[in-house]
């Protein structure tokens, strides 16, 4: 077990999470681990309700929209104040959305669409766009990539210290044993009720305490001990002793997201496209997810992008999801002109059920004829890695669905996978530009339609997620994205 000190009483909370995060600005990265800290120290304009509706944070409002879908007026709140004392004011907002623009993934792929963002006023930014943009709103309230903002004075590509407006600041930390998050006390929530990650946020625990647990039976161990009151993605194998447990008990994400076999399109073998295609085929989805996660319960073996339900939920070319044909994966390799080079996958191990998914890959593409080098890192490693594309050919991520389709930055050329083909291209910039709904998800159709006869990405199925909260830990809702503003324990 990791070596903690004690952090025992009710105002503490103890949060086992899968890795270190390797930087406090969520601007500058998209990983799960970096947001679930950094939501509780630095905001956004907007935020999601528990109904993924955007809702304002920093922003006072919804903004105003000019009839042409171009001119966004956004008000500010007027009682915020940064942890180094300084007031919110519109152009530390204007700084900030434009270093978003310059570094973050989500934000380079908007920028484009984007002509000015300037003060108007003491109290309101205008965003112009150059053409009408459906997914800006959603771009601005997530806190993945995140639009982050941060005192006009302390801009730099690489912060030295995170100034945020959040309801709490960073105290210590201890590389690889804990990162403590201490109340800041010149924080003024909203006085909305809360609802998800929008309205008040509560700063009730005293300390939030961040535990990097890369070994998820050590999440399981320390969350039935007593050591963590909050243990992030659990084994599915674990649902049912964490449910017998007399002090701790299960939370389940249903439909909560899809494990991804992310192609480089940039670099190497997987630039070839009927050796992409090859890969698809040779795939077993069903035989991976139940290695992944033991029952079916847990998972789904679905091609759509979108569980039922779902307004995204869309047909187009499913066909070719799940083929399973290591016959018809060979010949596909021989017409590609494979040469024998090893396709490399890269994953990790502190999310056990990557590690279990690649493990089946590798024996079904070798039986297909493919050679396959695992690559088996930490998750801190793979970040880092992932962003070289002369590194890896494929690597295994997860994304929870997501309330707009936009927010899944893989579709798009901007992305590390630098997935661009021309046709496909033209649909993506038309669904962006669409703001007609029924419209919007027809050509979100022809997107998943041309990922799967393209491979731009490899969905693999749908899974829910396993958390595991001690029994005397209240105020905290399940989510992609735990957050511990609200939480008490008894």
């Amino acid at each position: 077990m990791l070596m903690v000190p004690p952090a025992l009483a009710a105002g503490v909370v103890n949060v086992a999470i899968v890795g270190e995060p390797d930087t406090l600005d969520p601007v500058v990265s998209t990983k799960d681990v970096v947001s679930i800290v950094t939501q509780h120290v630095v905001e956004t304009l907007y935020t999601f309700d528990s109904q993924w509706n955007v809702a304002p944070l920093l922003a006072k409002d919804m903004p105003s929209i000019s009839p042409d879908g171009l001119v966004y007026d956004i008000p500010l709140r007027t009682d915020v104040t940064f942890h180094d004392g300084s007031a919110l004011d519109p152009e530390d907002v204007v700084s900030s959305l434009n270093r978003w623009l310059k570094l973050a993934t989500r934000g380079k792929g908007a920028a484009d669409k984007i002509a000015e963002i300037k003060a108007v006023g003491p109290d309101t930014v205008q965003i112009t766009l150059s053409t009408p943009y459906a997914p800006l709103l959603s771009l601005l309230a997530f806190s993945n990539s995140a639009a982050a903002i941060y005192p006009s004075e302390n801009q730099a590509d690489q912060l030295e210290k995170v100034v945020g407006t959040g309801p709490y600041q960073v105290g210590e930390r201890v590389p690889d044993q804990y990162l403590q998050l201490v109340r800041f006390d010149g924080f003024k929530p909203r006085e909305e009720p809360t609802n998800g990650g929008a309205g008040k946020r509560g700063q009730v625990p005293d300390e939030i305490r961040f535990i990097p647990t890369p070994d998820p039976n050590t999440r399981v161990e320390g969350l039935l001990s007593g050591q963590f009151d909050f243990a992030d993605s659990l084994p599915a194998e674990s649902f049912d002793r964490v449910s017998a447990s007399s002090t701790a008990e299960p939370m389940m994400l249903e439909g909560f997201g899809w494990p991804v076999f992310a192609v480089n399109h940039k670099e190497g073998l997987m630039t070839n496209p009927g050796i992409r295609q090859a890969v698809q085929m040779a795939l077993p989805m069903d035989d991976m997810m139940f290695a992944a996660f033991g029952d079916d319960k847990f998972f789904k073996t679905d091609g759509a992008m979108y569980p039922e339900g779902w307004p995204w939920r869309v047909e187009n070319g499913i066909e070719l999801y799940n083929v399973n044909d290591p016959a018809k994966a060979a010949e596909a390799l021989s017409a590609a002109g494979y040469d024998g080079t090893p396709l490399r996958i890269l994953t990790s191990r502190q999310y056990e059920f990557h590690y279990k998914m690649a493990e089946v890959a590798k024996m079904a593409l070798e039986a297909a004829g493919l050679k396959v080098q695992l690559d088996v890192v930490d998750w801190a490693t793979l970040g880092e890695q992932r962003n070289n594309p002369a590194l890896w050919d494929i690597y295994i991520s997860h994304s929870p669905f997501l309330p707009e389709p936009a927010l899944t930055d893989m579709y798009f050329t901007t992305s590390r996978l630098g997935w661009s083909e021309p046709e496909k291209d033209k649909i993506a910039e038309a669904f962006l530009a669409e703001t007609d709904q029924a419209k919007r998800v027809e050509l979100f159709g022809q997107l998943q339609g041309a990922n799967l006869a393209d491979v731009g990405f490899i969905k693999i199925g749908n899974f829910n997620a396993v958390l595991g909260k001690s029994k005397a830990l209240n105020g905290v809702d399940p989510s992609p994205w735990p957050y511990f503003w609200n939480a008490s324990k008894e």
